[in-house]
């Protein structure tokens, strides 16, 4: 409860003597929004209409008692404290009325410092019982953000995060949209709580539109409207106010989080915990980010500094899952130098070395960001084509094979030399499912583009 709301707290005085009633009601109405009741039966009426922090009644009353009313209290609303008084006090009356529940017991003639220093202290309770529900629901939201902890690729953070957010603020519905490393835009849309239509509107919408928010540095956000506002209209998804939640890295990963409200107001202490939230969310970003740079460390050739053979088979499973939770392709180039045994004979093993590095360039050039380049060992190069078939992967394996054979590779002294490529392809799913079967396909059918007289491009349709 607020500081504001403990200020003018509601009170509820309950007695069948007039006099009594405002007497009492004199003696909080500065510190409290005051109504008075002459019975029970019209207490319990004021109360469903609008419950109290704190009822004052009489024991005595006709109809039905104090205790009556204490124990109705009790039962439909158990956070409401109850204060007795009575003109005939005994100690077991007292007792009892404690036993069953009150918070306090008074004797009449009542003072009107007593009647203060009661609301005081019930609301010093309440503020007390609150203080200790909020520190227990931080330490179990922190507790539930240990699991970041254990996240070591960035799209698994935000996924965990999107779920601590949505448990955080009770909001079921919620998306992320994410970029990868070195991407200049959304390239992943995780959601939770949308139907299976719903999450298939916006997935499309986040493809046609590329790229949504700007993921840059910002803070933790209530939103009425804007870019995200936007897209889930298009994608024909409601919503009323966006808990926006930025997570950015050191070294370019970076996710806009949305929670999403059908109401005005958004359940108390969201914002807050979606803080809370983001704060972890980050730190564990830039941890998966350190892992990643350690990792590619060991993953980098160091002729080239391109992906080695090692990071290669793990980027072909992680992007077989990955066309196949989408229903995209993924083809693989093969591609191996003509006769490069030769370089290495005549110009010696430092030229041959440069010109690896050229080709390493010439091929990131040739292909996009979001695409996979890797020497696969010695002079045989492989580029992975994210989102590409076999027509589209057999235009851009010309283009290399081209674009190979019209470079002209610095010699040193000995002036320039020139080389051919023969090219494999292959396509998942068409050639295959696993990484095993792409990787054959693809290799095989860069055999055939050697034997059928090399410097050509083959697919795995041709075997």
């Amino acid at each position: 409860m607020s500081e504001r709301r403990m200020e003018r707290a509601r009170v509820v005085v309950v007695d069948d003597n007039r006099f009594h009633r405002e007497l009492a009601k004199d003696a909080l109405a500065g510190r409290a929004s005051v109504e008075v009741c002459c019975d029970a039966a019209e207490a319990l009426a004021t109360l469903t209409r609008e419950p109290a922090d704190l009822v004052v009644s009489d024991l005595t009353m006709p109809q039905m008692s104090g205790l009556e009313l204490l124990a109705q209290v009790n039962r439909r609303w158990p956070q409401t404290d109850f204060v007795l008084i009575t003109a005939n006090a005994s100690i077991d009356t007292a007792v009892e009325a404690l036993r069953q529940g009150a918070t306090d017991y008074l004797q009449k003639p009542v003072r009107a410092g007593d009647l203060v220093l009661v609301l005081e202290r019930a609301l010093g309770r309440k503020r007390l019982l609150a203080e200790n529900a909020r520190m227990r629901d931080e330490l179990a939201l922190y507790d539930a953000c240990r699991a970041l902890a254990s996240c070591l690729e960035p799209e698994d953070v935000y996924a965990v995060s999107l779920d601590l957010l949505a448990r955080g603020t009770g909001l079921a519905r919620a998306f992320g949209v994410y970029q990868r490393h070195g991407m200049p835009g959304a390239d992943g849309l995780h959601c939770r709580g949308l139907t299976e239509e719903e999450e298939v509107r916006l997935r499309e919408t986040v493809r046609r539109h590329k790229r949504t928010e700007p993921l840059q540095d910002g803070e933790v956000t209530i939103l009425d409207h804007g870019p995200f506002h936007q897209l889930l209209e298009e994608a024909e998804i409601s919503t009323g106010r966006v808990l926006s939640v930025p997570v950015v890295g050191d070294d370019g990963e970076a996710a806009a989080l949305c929670v999403l409200s059908q109401d005005t107001d958004l359940p108390p202490l969201a914002l807050e915990h979606a803080k809370v939230i983001a704060g972890q969310a980050a730190i564990a970003l830039r941890n998966a980010e350190r892992y990643r740079r350690a990792r590619d460390r060991a993953f980098i050739d160091d002729t080239t500094e391109l992906y080695n053979a090692r990071y290669l088979l793990e980027a072909v499973d992680r992007e077989i899952r990955r066309a196949e939770r989408y229903g995209s392709e993924l083809s693989v180039l093969f591609l191996d130098l003509d006769r490069f045994k030769l370089v290495n004979d005549n110009y010696g093993h430092l030229i041959g070395s440069g010109v690896l590095r050229q080709l390493a360039q010439l091929l990131l050039q040739t292909v996009r960001q979001v695409d996979t380049v890797a020497r696969y060992g010695g002079d045989e190069f492989t580029v992975l084509l994210n989102d590409t078939g076999e027509r589209g992967a057999r235009i851009i394996a010309e283009r290399i094979r081209q674009g190979i054979e019209e470079m002209a590779f610095e010699a040193g002294a000995e002036g320039v030399l020139r080389v051919t490529a023969s090219v494999g392809l292959a396509t998942y799913p068409s050639h295959g499912r696993t990484r095993e079967a792409i990787l054959d396909a693809a290799d095989k059918a860069m055999y055939r583009s050697k034997s059928a007289g090399r410097n050509q491009v083959s697919t795995a349709s041709e075997l």
